[in-house]
């Protein structure tokens, strides 16, 4: 499986922020966001097997497991290590861009389906079909640039029902758009959401990487 890297930190967003976790990274996407912030997880990497994975989370010792990426539904084996993962003891959560289907993950893994809205570049590769699928323990999470942005994650929550059926996560793009501007339209609106804000980028610096 190809790894950018494994390391422990908090968990700097979703419904988890602030608890201790331990991210596994993948290599890889297949998506080209407007905004991402984990570009350098596209190329490089190195081979790791299912074993050294999970030595190395067992050695960092965290409870909670974060697969991540670029686009970890790319690696094959990840249903497979997710399920390991679920078999030691920790809870597992996935961060995945919404392009792949899910349904060969364990139903005892946390979905984050990150909704990718018009700034992204990126709406026409989203399944709708994951969203029908999202539970109270999962979450859909919208990054959002603009207001034209805000309007279309509002369009979609409404649309599919979301806040009454799982977490809405609404994370500001960081460095372009104040937060402050979008709790505002948020309180304006009512929205069902939750601010998302990228926790490590405010207790590190925003550019630093394995934090």
């Amino acid at each position: 499986m190809k790894i950018t890297e494994i390391y422990s930190s908090i968990q700097g967003e979703t419904q988890y922020a602030g608890l201790l976790c331990t991210l596994v990274r993948t290599t890889g996407c297949d998506l080209r966001c407007g905004y991402c912030d984990s570009a350098f997880a596209f190329h490089g990497g190195g081979e790791l097997t299912p074993d050294e994975i999970v030595a190395e989370v067992d050695r960092l010792g965290a409870p909670l497991v974060l697969l991540t990426g670029g686009e970890p539904m790319l690696q094959r084996e990840i249903p497979a290590l997710a399920a390991r993962l679920l078999a030691t003891g920790y809870k597992v959560m996935i961060e995945t861009s919404g392009a792949h289907p899910l349904d060969a993950l364990p139903p005892e893994v946390v979905r984050v389906v990150d909704v990718k809205t018009p700034a992204s570049g990126e709406s026409a590769r989203m399944r709708w079909d994951l969203l029908g699928a999202l539970r109270p323990c999962d979450a859909a999470k919208f990054v959002v640039a603009d207001e034209p942005d805000y309007q279309w994650a509002r369009t979609v929550i409404q649309k599919h029902d979301l806040g009454r059926r799982t977490e809405v996560l609404l994370s500001p793009v960081h460095g372009r758009l104040d937060p402050r501007t979008l709790v505002g339209w948020m309180l304006r609106d009512r929205v069902p959401a939750r601010l998302n804000l990228q926790l490590h980028k405010y207790v590190w610096d925003p550019d630093a990487r394995r934090v």
